[in-house]
């Protein structure tokens, strides 16, 4: 075992969604405290502002979200830009760290690949691909393809709803969370990115009686309409409203829905389009007893139904994120 002063560590983000961004406040710190440690950031869709300095940002692999409720294929294929992925693939120097952890990163793991430089994969995605996972009933081959193969890694480590294996972990919960003290001021609070404000009004303002606290990839200052009520996402504002809202109605992700089920909040989802992960999530979901709706339109009597249902799930997942990364760093 290297001696703590001895290994240098770098720790890479992928920033596509804010869900790495919000573990890694969690993970950065604890890897600090075993290692020097660097943090690069890669990708163009995260809200998150770091509260640790980042070594390395970088354009990155991004999926763009679009508006009516999945991934575009289309805005994806225009945002990329393969020659300056490369140049950053090759510019990273990787050489000059003892580990090289990515957490769903493919900058990093793809200059890990082409220099012959161990990688260590930490990341929700691992987990996902799991034969003990629960999948969807139809496989994606292309989506399938894109979790095997976008930051591919040479040891594996992965967080789920469940444990799966002694490299298959229960999920980080934020500090924020873990210590915040739950209530219910009546609220729901939705965090769907890829639908567009005025589409998520006109299915969620049937619900007259049920005040909607949305926050919006899609807007730059707070507004309401009747009893929705938009505001830009913020870290801080979001965890305020999540921890005392009654409910919450998300995408088919990771974090959101694992500190809902950590925090017994009632919970539904609804997986983005062309994202295989989130069809991946809504089956693990799904078996866990967590309604799942196929989409935002047209499901008035599903959401009633979850309205009024007293139904919820409540796991108090083991705070044991220090002894996973001791493991991982120290088994490098």
């Amino acid at each position: 075992m290297k001696e703590k002063k001895h290994i240098r560590i770098l720790y890479a983000i992928q920033g596509t969604g804010n869900g790495h961004l919000a573990r890694a406040i969690e993970v950065v710190p604890l890897l600090k405290e075993l290692a020097e440690t660097d943090v690069m950031v890669s990708g163009i869709q995260g809200d998150i502002k770091l509260p640790f300095s980042v070594q390395y940002q970088f354009y990155g692999l991004s999926f763009i979200f679009g508006k009516k409720g999945g991934v575009s294929i289309l805005k994806t294929l225009f945002k990329m830009k393969p020659f300056r992925l490369i140049r950053d693939i090759f510019k990273l120097p990787v050489k000059k760290y003892d580990i090289v952890i990515s957490d769903f990163e493919p900058v990093s793991a793809w200059a890990c690949k082409l220099r012959k430089k161990k990688c260590i994969g930490v990341s929700h995605q691992n987990a996902v691909l799991h034969p003990n996972a629960p999948k969807p009933g139809s496989t994606d081959l292309l989506g399938h393809f894109i979790l095997r193969n976008y930051a591919p890694a040479n040891q594996n480590y992965g967080f789920h709803f469940q444990t799966l294996d002694n490299h298959n972990f229960t999920p980080v919960i934020r500090p924020t969370i873990r210590e915040a003290i739950p209530k219910n001021n009546g609220h729901f609070t939705v965090y769907l990115p890829a639908y567009s404000d005025d589409e998520i009004f006109e299915n969620l303002k049937h619900f007259e009686q049920t005040r909607w606290e949305v926050f919006s990839k899609h807007c730059d200052a707070p507004h309401s309409k009747d009893n929705v009520h938009f505001q830009p996402v913020s870290l801080e504002k979001f965890t305020k409203s999540f921890t005392s809202s009654n409910g919450i109605l998300c995408t088919a992700g990771f974090e959101t829905p694992a500190e809902a089920i950590f925090m017994g909040k009632k919970l539904c989802v609804i997986p983005m389009k062309n994202q295989y992960e989130q069809a991946c999530n809504a089956a693990f979901l799904k078996n866990m007893g967590i309604p799942v709706l196929p989409e935002l339109k047209n499901q008035n009597d599903a959401i009633n139904e979850w309205l009024k249902s007293e139904q919820l799930l409540h796991i108090n997942y083991p705070d044991n994120t220090f002894e996973i990364l001791k493991k991982i760093v120290f088994s490098a």
